[in-house]
């Protein structure tokens, strides 16, 4: 039984973690920790959750000897701060993206775990989101031949750029970075365009990064400038082609407080893909590819196994490290661009 204590008590405690595992018999969710200064920006959903208790003493929960995982969803800057300390008193940990802000970091957070014979695994969990997943099988299946061009877009229009001084890089490039890296392995070679179109200087709001395998390139792309939508993902092979919709962000809807439920509902055939191949005939095929739901539930089994099984983690150390060391490197490549 894993006995879990959650670091903070945002948005994505809420809706991307609590409710992808609060039926699962093998977790109990013990605790939620949060500073006393964060309390009134979460303290009306509390009473949702009469299950848990919440403390504002950390030190309550790394005594505890029933809490074997701690979950940290807190501010990037104390990521590291908060696995070495739930390492150092012998729990495992899951951290939220981006597990840390250098890869020297990380590897001094995973030499830690292994030290002590735990185990450390940030919250990669976009490796699940429903489109991704589709991606994913189109490519598996082989109807479209051999890769020749992937390109992901996660774009906005924002007038005033990104809001966080670390920028888009950190946030959603994490994400979509870690997918590529995820389906297609570490690549051969890479090339960085990355600006800060808004805040000169400040924190990147745009970037085009290109990842090569071979003769087959991969292409990760974010912007605060796009109004009219990109599809989400469009992969071309040597026989056929795959797109999926753009994005849909529910970020600026306003929610009534409560307790988050997620829908396990199939996506609507709108949002659905399209594939274009030629089969064995010779013959132009297209159809559409049904999208499912997210399953960021895999993230806690793939813990799970690991804690309790010994199995390889999803999310394999040696691929935090090469996506913390594009982060920065594509970083530095932002500070040239002062136009």
């Amino acid at each position: 039984m894993i006995t879990a204590a959650y670091v903070g008590f945002g948005v994505s405690v809420r809706e991307y973690h609590i409710p992808y595992v609060e039926k699962d018999e093998r977790i109990r969710i013990k605790y939620v920790f949060r500073r006393k200064e964060d309390i009134s920006q979460n303290e009306a959903y509390e009473p949702f959750y009469p299950e848990i208790a919440f403390t504002t003493d950390f030190e309550e929960i790394l005594k505890d000897d029933e809490v074997n995982l701690v979950v940290v969803s807190a501010p990037d800057e104390f990521h590291v701060p908060y696995a070495k300390r739930i390492l150092e008193a012998g729990k495992h940990a899951l951290i939220e993206k981006p597990f840390s802000k250098t890869s020297q970091e990380a590897r001094e957070v995973f030499d830690l775990a292994k030290e002590k014979g735990l185990i450390c695994m940030p919250n990669q969990n976009r490796r699940f989101d429903a489109d991704f997943l589709a991606l994913k099988e189109v490519l598996e299946s082989g109807k479209i031949g051999r890769l020749v061009r992937l390109e992901s877009h996660y774009d906005y229009f924002k007038e005033n750029g990104w809001y966080d001084h670390l920028g888009t890089l950190y946030n959603l490039g994490v994400h979509t970075i870690d997918q590529v890296i995820s389906l297609l392995g570490m690549p051969d070679g890479t090339y960085f365009d990355v600006r800060s179109i808004h805040h000169p200087g400040v924190g990147d709001d745009y970037y085009d990064l290109e990842f090569y395998y071979g003769n087959a390139k991969a292409s990760v792309h974010t912007s605060m400038c796009v109004l009219l939508d990109y599809p989400r993902f469009t992969m071309h092979g040597t026989k056929g082609s795959f797109t999926l919709p753009p994005v849909i962000h529910n970020s600026g809807k306003k929610k009534e407080v409560g307790r988050h439920v997620i829908r396990r509902e199939p996506a609507p055939q709108e949002r659905w893909g399209t594939l274009c191949y030629k089969n064995e005939a010779g013959e132009t095929v297209t159809e559409k590819v049904p999208v499912g739901c997210a399953r960021y539930e895999k993230i806690y089994d793939s813990l799970i196994g690991a804690i309790e099984q010994g199995e390889e983690k999803c999310v394999k150390d040696e691929e935090v490290i090469k996506v913390l060391e594009i982060l920065e490197e594509a970083t530095e490549t932002a500070k040239s661009h002062k136009q």
